[in-house]
């Protein structure tokens, strides 16, 4: 299968190189506190431009993340790949459902709604996004599907948001 096969192509490096797996360490699990932080710099930077995007990335984030991937885990349970024995074990994680990636969910769906603000900016959120989720796979959090459905169920969260937005804020100034 093409999953497994992605997988343990880029979990196969983990484990031969210090300096990787560091980086694979860093991206998994501290970058996405960084890429919060770079949403709180906004704010303080000038509340007034960034207030609308910070808040519909929060709804964005909270949708797809305690919504949408809570339904699709009720339906499909999947196993994280760190409970096989054949995975090089970086980091470890409850033993919640796989699919979808919860981080990638929130960061894309975060990313989606930066980029459709500012495009430029947007782009870097998104790459620094896609680096995290890779480190997720490369430290044996997450299958590579996993990662593609967070993808898919962020980018949706972060649109639909944006999208009903200006109506739902027109709402309730009447």
């Amino acid at each position: 299968m093409l999953d497994d096969s992605l997988f343990f192509a880029i979990n196969g490096l983990a484990g031969n190189y210090l300096w990787l797996d560091v980086v694979g360490i860093f991206l998994a699990k501290y970058l996405p506190y960084f890429l919060v932080a770079s949403l709180i710099i906004f704010l303080l930077w000038n509340w007034k431009k960034y207030w609308v995007m910070v808040f519909q990335a929060g709804i964005a984030a909270f949708l797809g993340r305690f919504a949408i991937v809570e339904i699709i885990r009720m339906f499909h349970d999947r196993s994280r790949p760190f409970l096989s024995d054949q995975t090089n074990v970086l980091l470890t994680h409850s033993t919640s459902s796989a699919f979808p990636s919860g981080h990638a969910t929130v960061f894309f769906a975060i990313g989606t709604i930066v980029y459709l603000h500012n495009k430029k900016t947007g782009i870097v959120f998104l790459i620094f996004s896609f680096l995290m989720a890779l480190g997720r796979v490369f430290t044996g959090l997450h299958w590579p599907l996993d990662i593609l459905g967070g993808i898919a169920v962020g980018v949706l969260s972060g649109y639909l948001v944006y999208l009903a937005y200006p109506y739902i804020y027109k709402k309730f100034q009447n």
